[in-house]
């Protein structure tokens, strides 16, 4: 169900669901940016896209998809990996950033709501809830071997010269099959094995 439809049968749940979403998306990228930015590419930074401010990062297309399908996406923070002090290492670090920042958001949601002890009911409740929901399904989607998703080039930079190259060549359709496996419900088990892989480390983590 796309947010356009969630708006007029909930609006709460509309603002309670598209604030969080908005901001995971944007610390997910600014992640990138950083870390690309600590090991020698200032590309983001020179760009301007260091910064919470949406209109920085949204994408035109990716948005009103989100609004209509409930699948979207932001415009990506540019990284130049030949310009990282180690291309191999930083290939996998600056691509592991944004799972990890998804990652440490839902942590950080679960745990609050833990130490605060809210009724399931209540607004912050529902707000916390929500916001690592979306941070785990952000991190588990992202750690999908397929580009250009982030665990793509996390494998990359494991990976020997000849298998980079095969993801750089298919990088251009990794979309189309990316919606195309979606579609078709292939990815499904895939994203549910992360989710589990991500809770099962929060869940490890919290007090």
């Amino acid at each position: 169900m796309g947010l356009l439809n969630l708006l007029t049968k909930d609006p709460l749940a509309f603002i309670l669901i598209s604030i969080p979403l908005l901001y995971s998306v944007i610390f997910h990228e600014q992640a990138h940016g950083w870390v690309a930015y600590l090991m020698g590419d200032p590309t983001a930074k020179s760009l301007g896209r260091l910064s919470l401010n949406p209109l920085k990062h949204l994408d035109p297309i990716g948005t009103i998809m989100l609004f209509i399908f409930g699948f979207g996406w932001a415009k990506p923070v540019p990284v130049n990996f030949n310009r990282l002090r180690d291309r191999h290492r930083g290939m996998i670090l600056v691509s592991a950033a944004g799972i990890i920042t998804n990652t440490l958001l839902a942590f950080c949601a679960l745990f609050l709501n833990r130490i605060l002890s809210l009724s399931p009911a209540s607004m912050p409740a529902q707000l916390l809830y929500y916001l690592a929901q979306i941070n785990i399904i952000l991190a588990a989607f992202n750690l999908i071997p397929l580009p250009p998703l982030d665990g793509s080039k996390i494998l990359m930079g494991f990976a020997s010269p000849t298998v980079q190259n095969f993801f750089f060549r298919i990088e251009r359709y990794g979309f189309f099959i990316i919606v195309a496996l979606l579609y078709l419900g292939v990815l499904n088990p895939v994203i549910n094995f992360f989710q589990w892989i991500m809770l099962s480390l929060i869940e490890l983590l919290l007090p």
